[in-house]
């Protein structure tokens, strides 16, 4: 099987991706954003003089080794990105992108998950796996061979399917094997494509909006989502399981503010009883709540490193950073009064803003700490704001901003 996942890989990179793009734009996601990686695994206290190691694993055509290899070198941190993937096709791709953009600082290795003892590429600070372990024969030995590989205060990045927002996807499949079996790859294609035409209304992946690999990526979309030799979802519960079998714990999910079940329940009775689970039971019950969640998008450390390595704002000195950059345009968008509005895959959330958030955000630059935003606004806007209730304020915008994925936390050592 994993000689066809390799011919599928080479045939069919994925996703399909032209360097010549690299010139105009960065794609950035989750896992592996800087900001994510620093919050979740380092509690905000990375040291940047520190030389750094990151391995992805089963890159595919480079997104996230062209995402960290830039941003660590946008940040002046000596870094080394190295991609290991099957496919030689795909390395070609993410090399490519690459010397696009004149980085220097990742390499590329031909090989399998399962090889990586016998490849001696040595430990990782942080390890990529998106979107890979749902295609392995057995993913919690692979998982147990990249936690192998990682440094003990090292942490993961893990992105794997999930069931109910890929609702469609696997009757698809089960009908494509039923109607292409082992066909040429270009004739299974195009029967799925036959197939795609032909849906009734009344089928699940029609009636899917939020699946859509096999409407924009082209040949290799339609291939990766329903003819993928090899593919699973995991739920929540299911996850904590691998996590667990693969000698891994979690630290927290992308974005946070979907896993918490008060955000979709407007009867408080309801919320109240949620609030009195374990958190992964809460995670699990929000996954069956919102019914949408395509991916699990998971940030997780040894199960050995029993360090506390979520950041949190719980000193004066912590400066709070945006992934959108400083805040000034984004305190422009807020009036007193206002939420923050967000469209979960079709599920419309509303997040209350603290009455400070205009003047807080305006003071996000990445360099002040959350004393200095504190004394700013005490000087400059609301005269007498003791530190109490400046910072009850800042809780509520960054528990909803980090719930979104939107603000992290960097410590003071």
């Amino acid at each position: 099987m994993n000689d066809d996942l390799r011919e599928q890989y080479e045939n069919y990179p994925y996703p399909p991706r032209n360097p010549a793009d690299e010139a105009t734009r960065l794609i950035v996601g989750s896992p592996s954003d800087i900001l994510e990686i620093d919050h979740h695994i380092f509690a905000g206290r990375r040291d940047s003089a520190r030389p750094f190691r990151a391995l992805v694993a089963g890159g595919g055509t480079g997104d996230a080794t062209v995402m960290l290899a830039q941003q660590h070198a946008d940040a002046g941190i000596e870094a080394e990105v190295v991609q290991l993937d099957i496919s030689e096709a795909s390395i070609a791709v993410a090399r490519a992108r690459i010397e696009a953009r004149g980085l220097s600082n990742a390499r590329f290795v031909h090989g399998a998950i399962e090889d990586i003892a016998s490849l001696d590429l040595g430990t990782f600070d942080y390890i990529d796996c998106c979107g890979v372990l749902h295609h392995l024969a057995d993913p919690a030995a692979g998982l147990r061979a990249l936690r192998d590989s990682l440094a003990p205060d090292g942490g993961m990045g893990i992105m794997v399917y999930a069931p109910l927002g890929r609702m469609g996807v696997y009757h698809a499949q089960t009908m494509l094997r039923m109607v292409a079996g082992d066909a040429p790859d270009p004739e299974r294609i195009d029967v799925a494509k036959r197939l795609l035409g032909d849906l009734p209304e009344t089928n699940w992946l029609r009636r899917n909006p939020h699946v859509r690999d096999h409407l924009d990526q082209g040949d290799a979309g339609i291939y990766d989502l329903l003819l993928h030799r090899r593919d699973r979802a995991y739920s929540v519960t299911e996850l904590a399981a691998l996590l667990r079998d693969g000698g891994m714990r979690p630290v927290n999910f992308i974005d946070p503010v979907r896993y918490d079940p008060s955000v979709y329940l407007k009867d408080a009775s309801l919320a109240d009883r949620t609030r009195g689970m374990e958190w992964l039971e809460r995670c699990a019950f929000a996954e069956l709540l919102a019914g949408n969640i395509k991916t699990h998008i998971v940030y997780a450390v040894r199960a050995d490193n029993d360090a506390d390595t979520l950041a949190a704002p719980h000193s004066p000195a912590c400066i709070p950073l945006l992934r959108d950059g400083e805040g000034g345009e984004l305190a422009r968008q807020f009036k007193p009064g206002m939420s923050l509005a967000i469209n979960a895959d079709g599920v419309k959330i509303s997040l209350a803003l603290p009455p400070l958030a205009r003047e807080i955000l305006a003071r996000i630059d990445g360099r002040r700490s959350l004393k200095q935003i504190h004394a700013a606004i005490a000087a400059e806007d609301k005269p007498g704001l003791d530190w109490i209730a400046f910072k009850n304020q800042f809780d509520q915008l960054y528990g909803t901003f980090y719930g979104v994925g939107r603000m992290f936390i960097r410590t003071a050592a």
